[in-house]
């Protein structure tokens, strides 16, 4: 036969059961009428802690009184310490009446692992933000790094589809500079100074390019080679790369009245056919090749220092705009023999 249970014992049960703590308060005195066994365990008192304030000091009773007169609930979360274990509660205290008396009904839970892992989740969190911080600064070293070695579009091409398409650019026309003298200055001088120095010219020659819509392809050493109507067609290709080639000459020459190092460069410039690729699978780098890129290497080898040479191709579309002296005809190698010029200067200010 069943055992018959009051509705006090079943509720008693049930809370134990389910971890909540409850406890009943006379709120003219602020004792304790009744705490369950889960609430007990948790705050365990003597006689001295049979009133609220005195069992929880840590609450605002001052603010739980005006609440509950106010709007009589009071909701709170408080930390309590036993045997060197904090944990954390969360209570809920609501007013009543029962047979004209005034009561506090206490409800509490343990949230103390809640609380831990919302700061697990918090830390995690972080972690993951501080992740995708660096992992965004290092994404964009890289685009910066491959921007510096390839056209915008060329890279959004091999961003986009891992690879590259060779493509035919006609025409173009390509700058191509080297400096007299360079093996012995890297011999003799201090490598660090000649690499700051290499850099800054660098430096200086891509800005000028770039006012110019020229897209410097790579530098090899003391070579520098960039190119004007690439990866987007330029008409005035051969006047962007001229007024380059004369500015960076006028740079140098500036450059060259106050420091010791005196830099001189050979320029040559033609415009033709070149194929744009990126190279490699590891390593990528961005090249051109092509007849206007070979022609471009011949020019240069047949310049003095500070000098420009390019052939009839260019001069026959800028000679009403630049100055040219005519150097005659010189075999080139692995072409035909060509009208060599020498491009001496704009014949509008070159801004």
């Amino acid at each position: 036969m069943l055992a018959k249970m009051s509705i006090e014992a079943i509720n008693e049960q049930l809370l134990r059961a389910i971890g909540v703590g409850v406890a009943v308060l006379n709120l003219a005195d602020h004792h304790f009428i009744f705490r369950n066994e889960t609430f007990t365990e948790w705050f365990e008192g003597d006689g001295k802690q049979d009133k609220l304030e005195n069992l929880l000091p840590e609450l605002d009773f001052a603010g739980l009184m005006a609440e509950l007169k106010e709007n009589g609930r009071f909701t709170a979360e408080i930390k309590n310490k036993k045997k060197r274990r904090e944990r954390t509660f969360a209570i809920d205290f609501t007013l009543t009446q029962e047979n004209d008396i005034e009561l506090i009904i206490l409800v509490c839970q343990n949230i103390s692992r809640i609380r831990e892992l919302e700061s697990m989740i918090d830390s995690y969190s972080q972690m993951v933000e501080r992740n995708t911080r660096e992992i965004k600064r290092e994404k964009e070293q890289v685009e910066k790094l491959l921007l510096n070695m390839m056209p915008r579009s060329v890279y959004d091409e091999f961003k986009t589809f891992g690879v590259v398409i060779p493509k035919l650019y006609d025409p173009v026309s390509v700058l191509m500079l080297d400096f007299v003298g360079f093996t012995q200055m890297a011999a003799s001088a201090d490598p660090a100074v000649t690499v700051s120095e290499l850099n800054d010219i660098y430096s200086a020659f891509d800005r000028i390019g770039e006012q110019y819509g020229c897209e410097r392809i790579k530098t090899m050493g003391d070579a520098y080679i960039t190119v004007a109507g690439l990866p987007d067609p330029t008409p005035d290709h051969a006047r962007a790369v001229a007024n380059a080639a004369i500015r960076f000459i006028r740079y140098l020459e500036r450059r060259n009245e106050g420091h010791p190092n005196q830099w001189r460069c050979r320029i040559g410039i033609t415009s033709g056919a070149v194929v744009g690729s990126v190279i490699g699978i590891q390593k990528y780098v961005y090249d051109i090749f092509g007849p206007a890129v070979n022609l471009a290497s011949r020019l240069q080898d047949c310049s003095e220092a500070m000098e420009i040479t390019t052939n009839a191709p260019v001069y026959d579309v800028l000679r009403e705009s630049f100055r040219f002296d005519y150097k005659g005809k010189q075999q080139i190698r692995g072409f035909d023999e060509q009208d060599i010029f020498q491009l001496k200067d704009s014949r509008e200010p070159i801004r």
